[in-house]
């Protein structure tokens, strides 16, 4: 195989044809996520506290990532627009919005850096809220209830039983998993949708989709105990708890809306 029949196969068709995800371009965005990580924290760390502040006026953001994502899977765009939309490249797009905006309003407005910055968030996430409710039925109703209901079920526990990890931040990133693996769960086994990520595809096919969340909540609940416990610097153990955060709702919220509305 040549270097453009090799590039078309594991990338480009993954996007173009909806395949999902493969071992190759797995990885791929892996090495990607951990490097643009690494990098971000470097740059801000010297510029901002990672604090509740600074996560709570993020998430709005990702609320419009995982709307945004759902006006892509509900037809509203055609190519070549909508491969912007998919997965990874969501996640750019997004982040070509949210980190301008953010340096822009602490050059301006200061420690209230975060009143600009999580207002043009909310306001985008609501516009692209409405455009969805105001043009899509609801045929599933429940789906996000029950998965919220189970997610705070889970993250009240965890946030009650281990001491070390007894702390609203880690509760949230668990809420957070913990919703994306009840999503997944519903959306499988109940309404005909298939895990296109590898290792969670792999665990389906072998112990089912109700393992998502169990596996999920051993994972994270680890990572979590292990970040809890650490000696590293509170602003280092805040970033990767956000950066958890992200990758649990943002798959959570667009996956519960896409079974919500039936696309």
């Amino acid at each position: 195989m040549d270097l453009w029949g090799f590039i078309k196969e594991y990338y480009i068709d993954s996007i173009v044809y909806k395949e999902g995800y493969n071992i190759v371009n797995t990885l791929t965005w892996a090495i990607i996520l951990v490097i643009a990580v690494f990098l971000l924290y470097k740059f801000l760390e010297k510029r901002f506290e990672i604090d509740g502040k600074f996560i709570m006026a993020t998430i709005p953001y990702v609320v419009l990532g995982s709307s945004a994502r759902v006006v892509e899977d509900a037809g509203f765009l055609q190519p070549p627009i909508s491969y912007v939309f998919m997965s990874p490249f969501i996640f750019f797009l997004i982040f070509l919005l949210a980190f301008p905006t953010l340096l822009i309003s602490r050059r301006f407005f200061g420690e209230k850096y975060f009143l600009p910055y999580s207002s043009l968030g909310i306001v985008f996430a609501i516009l692209t809220l409405l455009l969805l409710f105001l043009n899509l039925r609801i045929e599933n109703p429940l789906v996000l209830p029950y998965g919220i209901f189970g997610a705070l079920l889970i993250a009240s526990l965890f946030y009650l039983i281990p001491a070390k990890t007894r702390n609203l931040l880690s509760a949230s990133v668990m809420f957070a998993h913990m919703l994306d693996g009840f999503e997944t769960f519903l959306g499988v086994q109940y309404h005909g949708y298939v895990e296109i990520h590898v290792l969670p595809g792999i665990i389906t096919d072998m112990f089912g989709a109700i393992a998502l969340p169990i596996v999920k909540f051993g994972i994270i609940g680890s990572i979590l105990y292990f970040l809890d416990t650490s000696k590293e610097k509170e602003s280092l153990k805040n970033f990767l708890k956000f950066v958890l955060l992200v990758l649990g709702l943002a798959p959570a919220l667009r996956n519960g809306m896409r079974i919500m509305f039936g696309v």
